[in-house]
């Protein structure tokens, strides 16, 4: 690799490492008490593909890849949620010109980032709309994690609202079921406790 090409890559890093620290918005916007970073949401995001069953008709590879990369272009333009008040439009065309930037730092594997950004944004594969649904997952799950920790049954009710219907695969949708039974025995829990 040349001196150049290394120089690159290690602003890319350094733009990467920025996801270990930018805490997730809707959280910040909900006053949750030390809230996730990015990276610590794509992480079990790329756990989770683990989980998928080697027999299924989705690559799991892929899946990891795309869960990885999803949240890529947030190092560079932070975490924009639907209460920043940045049309969709506009915030797509910040996380691609994003993308498009960091691809040209990571030297060859750029062209991968980026096909991999735009085929999670597109949701045309069935892979994309799989990693979809492990983000809506995760959401609910770290959701449900602050509401114990922070006991404050349904306090974070609309994030749950938020993916309401939006689940078709089998295991997440198994998940999200367990995660019902298991927010209602701490609402059982709590209301005695009180």
């Amino acid at each position: 690799m040349a001196a150049g090409n290394c120089a690159n890559v290690l602003e890319f890093l350094h733009l990467v490492g920025r996801l270990k620290n930018i805490k997730r918005t809707g959280w910040v916007l909900h006053q949750v008490e030390g809230p996730e970073c990015i990276a610590g949401h794509m992480y079990r995001m790329g756990i989770m593909t683990f989980l998928l069953d080697d027999k299924g008709s989705v690559d799991k590879t892929r899946c990891l890849k795309l869960a990885v990369v999803h949240d890529l272009a947030e190092c560079i333009v932070g975490d924009i949620t639907p209460r920043c008040g940045v049309a969709p439009e506009e915030k797509h065309r910040r996380e691609d010109a994003a993308m498009k930037d960091l691809a040209q730092l990571a030297g060859p594997c750029g062209a991968e980032l980026y096909g991999l950004y735009k085929e999670y944004e597109e949701q045309k594969t069935p892979e994309a709309r799989l990693v979809k649904e492990l983000d809506r997952f995760d959401m609910i799950l770290q959701a449900f994690e602050y509401e114990k920790a922070e006991n404050r049954p349904r306090g974070l009710q609309e994030f749950f609202d938020s993916t309401s219907g939006k689940f078709s695969h089998p295991l997440i949708t198994s998940l999200v079921n367990a995660l019902g039974k298991q927010r209602l025995e701490f609402e059982k829990e709590y209301s005695t406790l009180e």
